[in-house]
């Protein structure tokens, strides 16, 4: 088994764990930790995809320095990212399928919990569902190719800031469901996460449609 897929896969065990232990109501400092961990092993994954077809070539600091914006270490990434799609096709819908277990899994603890109401996590599943199968149709949407859903959906500002909003939001609902935090920055938090998501799916649709029109 590649090294990406194990990260994957160990991605998805330990957000089960963070389900179990957020129901139990274990020490919420732990649990947000265990949360950190389970959304920085989503960048982890392609790093060790890159550096496993590289042979070792790539180094962690340079896949950091193409993520940063350096157009020559994004040149050979690229061109790694490139070689991945022939050897493991599996591989970014793997990928795809690690994020939606994690994301679906909060989602359903926090509406089962009562603490989200059940309209949240129907919005993300209907998303999900139609966008996915889209861009399926077309590979993976890991690379756009259109300026608008560049920027919107798979630049590294995009795709970290997602993941810094997802980290806040759903730590915060733990913070909420554990220790009696004030609902109403969760409300807030959610809804932001939500508009991102909702704004990255149209990109993908953007995207898309822009490919079929050309």
């Amino acid at each position: 088994m590649r090294s990406a897929d194990a990260t994957t896969l160990v991605r998805t065990a330990l957000a089960i764990l963070v389900v179990y232990l957020i129901i139990v109501k274990f020490p919420v400092a732990a649990t947000i930790l265990l949360i950190a961990v389970v959304i920085a092993l989503d960048g982890l994954d392609g790093y060790f995809a890159v550096r496993e077809e590289s042979r070792g070539r790539i180094s962690f600091s340079a896949y950091l320095k193409s993520a940063l914006g350096d157009n020559e270490a994004k040149a050979k990434v690229r061109k790694v990212k490139e070689s991945i799609k022939k050897s493991a096709p599996h591989g970014a819908r793997m990928d795809v399928a690690g994020d939606r277990v994690v994301e679906y899994s909060l989602w359903i603890v926090f509406t089962y919990l009562h603490v989200l109401p059940i309209y949240v996590i129907l919005i993300v599943l209907v998303r999900h569902s139609f966008v996915d199968a889209l861009m399926a149709s077309k590979g993976t949407s890991s690379r756009m190719k259109t300026g608008f859903a560049s920027k919107i959906y798979s630049s590294n500002i995009a795709r970290g800031g997602i993941n810094v909003v997802k980290f806040l939001t759903f730590s915060y609902l733990a913070l909420v469901y554990v220790s009696g935090y004030p609902i109403i920055f969760g409300y807030i938090l959610t809804g932001i996460l939500v508009a991102y998501i909702l704004l990255r799916g149209a990109a993908e649709v953007y995207e898309s449609m822009n490919e079929r029109r050309g």
